[in-house]
């Protein structure tokens, strides 16, 4: 039976526009990711249900964001939205407070540290970095995950000197769209600049790649991919633009069988190391197809996946986990996902 025929059998996809001959694609491709089992991220950064998944402990791996809702650099697609559900943090005093309080009251496995970016595109975190290593000293089972944004190597080296241990940031391979999406002065060679630095440390280095960032264009994610290639990355995280967090008419949804050739690319650019898919993605029915596709491709993660996505796993033959925690990092919680665990859920 072939894939296109077992994703019949997937009430979650029922009416779904599949495109057959990306399905097959995928089935050919299939050997080179058949040991790979799947991760499904569910942290607590939003609000998050799905009838194939546990429930996750409440603030188990919060975000926290240095500047509140505030972003001076306030690029077309984000709008700095997708800080509204992060917890603020404006001082190293709040951050430290608020982590003690969820680490005395919470199962607290880690948190996220990150922000809006200044008009280059920079994130000024060093007076939280003590901050973070005492938190690291003292509570020495938490997982911190930065966002980097643009920086040198001497941030670079002062992060992982903190005890940071998973670093991100996002990659963009098109000059066009740093200036046209980002208002940016800056060039690609910038933000390679910055990957290089990052993996120059010790930290866990998991760059972020926005597929159809050009007003919902497919532009220089090629590009991007290359660069990822190119550095001793832990991994890479792909993401989808989410036209209702831009200025009406600004940005188009890209069509799902264009983001599964992406992930199909990257599966084959990354092979070595896992590729994730973020939690920002367009929402429905879009979403249902582009996290069956994640699965197809060979993806090792998704986080917050939508309800069918486990069932399209199961169809295909891939082991499944869960994991209470940003996709970007593990904490070593992870819950095994068997079929008839799921029946009647």
């Amino acid at each position: 039976m072939s894939w296109l025929e077992r994703l019949q059998a997937v009430e979650e996809l029922d009416g779904a526009p599949l495109d057959a001959a990306l399905i097959a694609d995928f089935e050919r491709a299939a050997p080179r990711a058949a040991t790979r089992p799947i991760r499904f991220s569910t942290p607590t950064f939003k609000a998050y249900s799905s009838c194939e998944m546990q429930g996750c402990g409440k603030n188990s791996f919060p975000a926290f964001s240095v500047t509140a809702g505030g972003c001076a650099l306030m690029c077309d697609h984000c709008q700095a939205k997708i800080l509204e559900p992060m917890i603020p943090a404006t001082s190293p005093e709040m951050l430290e407070r608020k982590v003690r309080e969820l680490a005395a009251t919470q199962d607290l496995q880690g948190f996220l540290l990150s922000g809006g970016s200044t008009r280059a595109n920079e994130i000024r975190y060093e007076r939280y970095l003590p901050v973070v290593e005492r938190l690291k000293r003292e509570l020495p089972h938490l997982k911190v995950a930065v966002h980097s944004a643009l920086l040198d190597a001497a941030r670079a080296r002062a992060m992982a000197a903190a005890g940071v241990d998973t670093v991100m940031m996002d990659v963009i391979g098109s000059q066009e769209t740093i200036r046209d999406v980002y208002h940016l002065g800056r060039p690609v060679e910038d933000f390679e600049a910055t990957l290089a630095a990052l993996c120059a440390t010790t930290m866990e280095v998991v760059p972020h790649i926005v597929i159809g960032l050009h007003y919902g264009r497919i532009l220089g994610e090629a590009k991007a991919l290359e660069i990822v290639s190119r550095h001793r990355v832990h991994s890479l995280v792909l993401v989808v633009i989410m036209p209702f967090y831009a200025r009406p008419g600004t940005f188009a949804t890209p069509d799902p069988a264009e983001v599964g050739r992406v992930f199909l690319q990257a599966r084959e650019t990354i092979a070595d190391r896992e590729v994730l898919l973020g939690c920002a993605r367009p929402p429905g029915m879009h979403k249902r197809v582009t996290d069956a596709y994640a699965v197809m491709a060979g993806l090792d993660g998704i986080a917050f996946p939508a309800d069918g996505t486990l069932a399209v796993a199961h169809a295909i033959g891939r082991q499944a986990e869960q994991a209470h925690a940003c996709c970007s990092i593990k904490t070593g919680r992870t819950i095994k996902l068997h079929p008839a665990a799921t029946v009647g859920a």
